[in-house]
């Protein structure tokens, strides 16, 4: 079996180690023998989105989020609407969550387009207020997700939106109704940075076994030896004081 994981904006949208995120897909599918393909997707025409099965885009400052808007908008979101409308297993974090909405408001009240994949909008309540920052632990699907979330925009869901995950402890979305991220079919917008992934192995194999089930039909995942990472998930908590 054989998966292709795209890296959205690998350069442009980086930020507080989300690359890490790819690297913990890559690994985790190869310790189980699963073939992975990893290409990075930078500004311009968007070739051959049938193929990917997995697309990842973290977080970026304010300037390089203007690039990646422009092209998202532009050039790549009418292919990848329709990639995520067929499927496609997609996680985007912090800017590139508000890029996946419908639209960014920064302070002076100008905005970022989005691609409108995920139900919500992002304000900035104005200069001066105060960021959402610091250790975050969130409950999805009876479990624990852990994470670390600076992020000055607050992000609302419509109500035919679902949230990924509820706020136990941390900001999330608003700091206000305790939801946190956002999805739609196999698409998730998180402020979870961390990175996310290899702190939350469960979460990780979830989109593996998505992936794996939508491009292979019926899939399984054996299980792994994950003590460093269950140790590492562990530690997060205690920091967020949970």
């Amino acid at each position: 079996m054989k998966l292709v994981i795209g890296h959205l904006y690998p350069r442009l949208m980086n930020m507080y180690a989300d690359r890490g995120n790819v690297i913990c897909l890559e690994q985790r599918c190869r310790w189980r023998g699963i073939d992975v393909e990893v290409r990075s997707l930078g500004p311009g025409p968007l070739h051959n989105a049938a193929e990917l099965d997995l697309l990842l885009v973290g977080g970026g400052q304010d300037r390089e989020q203007l690039l990646a808007s422009r092209d998202l908008v532009e050039t790549k979101g009418p292919v990848l609407r329709d990639a995520m409308r067929d499927g496609l297993v997609a996680l985007a974090v912090c800017g590139g969550y508000q890029l996946f909405g419908e639209y960014y408001r920064d302070h002076t009240g100008a905005e970022l387009r989005g691609i409108a994949v995920l139900p919500a909008y992002t304000t900035h309540p104005g200069e001066g207020s105060r960021r959402c920052i610091g250790n975050i632990v969130t409950m999805w699907k009876g479990k624990k997700l852990v994470g670390f979330e600076n992020h000055g925009g607050r992000t609302y869901l419509h109500d035919t939106a679902a949230a990924l995950a509820t706020v136990k402890n941390g900001f999330g979305n608003n700091g206000e109704d305790r939801t946190e991220g956002a999805q739609w079919q196999n698409v998730y917008g998180t402020y979870l940075h961390g990175s996310l992934l290899p702190k939350n192995p469960a979460f990780a194999d979830h989109l593996i076994l998505q992936a794996l089930q939508r491009r292979h039909g019926a899939a399984s995942l054996p299980p792994l030896d994950d003590a460093v990472e269950a140790s590492a998930h562990e530690r997060a908590l205690k920091i967020a004081g949970r």
